[in-house]
């Protein structure tokens, strides 16, 4: 089986599982490390990640690999974790979650555009870009990142009922 099948099947296997526990699954890598395997768990959620739910999905996660052997006699480190600052922003949802964040945004022309998420919805996201707003459409952009910014004054949090917010995205 290749690596992209393994991560595919774990991806099939721990989805529900993590979904289980109240957190979206975003990603899972397995690395060599010595004679073990370190199986690396990246879950998200809206709001943030709390340590209490990271330890449920931990002991769900760990409970599956076990039960289905999917890790064969090989013996393997579980590490459960939420994405950092420099994940790429790919689907609606991480978009979402970087309401009013600075990003720069890789354009499927090649270009790039940097600005700060002003609305997500189901077909796109919309930057304000020095004051001018800019609605790109999710096949006009490719992916983004969120920009660290040190000096980040004025820059309200979304909450639920500003007209960016949406819930279903």
């Amino acid at each position: 089986m290749s690596r992209s099948s393994d991560r595919e099947s774990l991806l099939a296997l721990l989805g529900p599982v993590v979904a289980g526990t109240g957190l979206d699954l975003e990603d899972v890598v397995v690395t060599p490390a010595g004679k073990r395997r370190l199986v690396r768990v990246v879950v998200d959620q809206d709001g943030g990640v709390e340590l209490d739910a990271v330890a449920a999905a931990a002991s769900a996660v760990s409970q599956t690999l076990d039960d289905s052997n999917a890790m064969g006699a090989t013996p393997y480190v579980l590490e459960v974790t939420s994405p950092g600052v420099e994940r790429p922003l790919t689907e609606p949802r991480h978009w979402r979650r970087a309401l009013t964040r600075l990003v720069k945004v890789t354009l499927a022309d090649g270009g790039t555009l940097q600005g700060r998420v002003a609305a997500v919805d189901d077909d796109a996201v919309t930057l304000d870009v020095d004051g001018t707003t800019h609605r790109l459409e999710w096949a006009a952009a490719t992916s983004g990142r969120v920009q660290v910014e040190f000096n980040r004054s004025g820059a309200a949090a979304p909450d639920e009922s500003s007209p960016a917010y949406d819930e279903e995205g």
